[in-house]
């Protein structure tokens, strides 16, 4: 029934985070479990056919559950959405046809377990718990499994006698379980020396931003908070040339989004066919994005930024050479130094949490081997329409860009000075429903000394 469903339109199927992540459970965690049930001659034959499929199909493995999970969960978190709403395919008001059963409520709450994220194994075991009652015999997963996940988190959540409470229900239906035994005579000893509880641990607690920053990224993301009307009400949009005369009888559709730090938007940017050809250029190069290790100057991947990306040059599509000199027209730099285009697709739960496109003073090894200074400007094109979600923000200026296909933002990342300019601090926020494609420029200082000459006085950025 999935398997039709899905193939009508793969794109549209897979769009939805809850869909992406049961796919994966199937392939994973669901087809052992399969595979444990057949025992005879005409499974095994099955089996060995699955195995042979697998030699030359990527399939998904527990890392990909895992980070299937994690993603659903950022989602949550991100845009403060009810356990019981995504249980029951609610995301952000929009009603979806997949709901999630106790199995899989289970399997999120397993998945956050292991990540030692207990505040998150609660809500989605209680859930389960709530679930597993409704569905009664429809259910693989026994009441006791759900109950000794459920009991150890709320015991390190910091209520014992919760915890010893659902450990004596789990012993009423597995009386020797060894664990449960245990567990039960240590929290009844707990109780009793009034022994500190287990640790209070929150959703924030796990995070590498300050909870103040945390709370103004996400409430961007939500569209809970947006500048004032005394900014936006003066924000306009023109023609623009530039004195360019290519410009003179093609000129730009610029739109204000922000007076300082000034950021633009280019409306009609990139047409529908040069996006086409660039998505299949950057499809089968694209990997697991990565950032620069400020201390090594090495690339390596992160949990705060989840997308995949490819890099195209100049030389190898007339499509990708005349983007940058459409860059070169909007910003009035030079893309002789810039980086490659690079070409960014964000799926399931894909961010990037809030940082600087350029180096800070400290970050001594950043692009060095480039050569060519720091990054004084970020041209970014959108390349598709999102669903939900996926917006690219700037909390401390509680602006919000939303993806709209053709559209693209600039911004410069350095002051007259060269020293980066903080206000810039920007996020990808995690994508809710459907795909973003991006793809963007970043232009470094050699080569701009006459496109933007140094200013005369001191930022006065610290």
């Amino acid at each position: 029934k999935e398997h039709q469903l899905a193939s009508g339109d793969v794109s549209e199927y897979l769009s939805n985070p809850i869909n992406a992540y049961l796919l994966v459970k199937r392939l994973t965690s669901d087809w052992k479990s399969t595979e444990n049930l057949m025992d005879d001659q005409v499974s095994k034959d099955a089996i060995f056919n699955m195995t042979e499929i697998k030699k030359f199909m990527k399939t998904p493995t527990d890392e990909d559950l895992t980070g299937a999970a994690i993603a659903l969960i950022r989602l949550q978190d991100t845009y403060n959405m009810d356990t019981a709403s995504v249980a029951k395919g609610e995301l952000m008001g929009v009603q979806y046809t997949t709901q999630l059963s106790a199995n899989d409520c289970f399997e999120l709450g397993r998945q956050s377990y292991y990540n030692q994220d207990f505040y998150h194994t609660v809500l989605w075991m209680t859930e389960a718990l709530a679930r597993h009652d409704r569905e009664s015999n429809r259910t693989d997963t026994a009441r006791w499994e759900i109950l000794e996940y459920l009991a150890y988190s709320t015991y390190m959540q910091g209520n014992v006698q919760s915890a010893l409470d659902m450990t004596d229900e789990l012993l009423e239906l597995v009386p020797d379980h060894k664990r449960a035994l245990g567990n039960r005579a240590y929290y009844i000893n707990a109780l009793e020396k009034g022994i500190p509880q287990g640790q209070m641990v929150q959703k924030s607690d796990y995070d590498t931003l300050q909870k103040s920053e945390r709370e103004k990224y996400e409430m961007t993301c939500r569209n809970d908070m947006s500048p004032p009307a005394s900014v936006m009400s003066k924000l306009k949009c023109r023609y623009v040339h530039k004195n360019n005369p290519f410009l003179r009888i093609a000129p730009l559709k610029e739109e204000e989004a922000y007076p300082k730090p000034r950021i633009l938007l280019y409306r009609q940017a990139m047409d529908d066919s040069e996006i086409e050809v660039i998505k299949k250029l950057a499809l089968p190069r694209l990997q697991r994005a990565t950032v620069q290790n400020h201390k090594t100057g090495e690339l390596e991947t992160v949990h705060y930024r989840i997308s995949k990306s490819a890099w195209l040059t100049d030389a190898e599509s007339e499509i990708v050479a005349r983007v940058s000199r459409r860059v070169e027209d909007m910003s009035g730099l030079t893309t002789s130094t810039s980086e490659e285009l690079q070409v960014v697709n964000y799926g399931i739960g894909g961010h990037y949490e809030p940082h600087f496109d350029f180096a800070r003073r400290e970050e001594t090894n950043a692009f060095k081997s480039l050569g060519t200074g720091n990054r004084i400007a970020t041209i970014l094109f959108y390349m598709s329409d999102v669903l939900q979600g996926g917006a690219t923000v700037f909390p401390s200026l509680k602006l919000a860009l939303w993806p709209e296909k053709g559209t693209a933002a600039f911004w410069l990342n350095l002051h007259s000075d060269g020293e980066g300019d903080k206000s810039t601090w920007h996020a990808a926020c995690p994508v809710l429903a459907g795909s973003k494609w991006v793809s963007n420029k970043w232009l470094h200082e050699r080569g701009q000394e006459f496109h933007r000459p140094c200013g005369l006085r001191p930022s006065g950025e610290d």
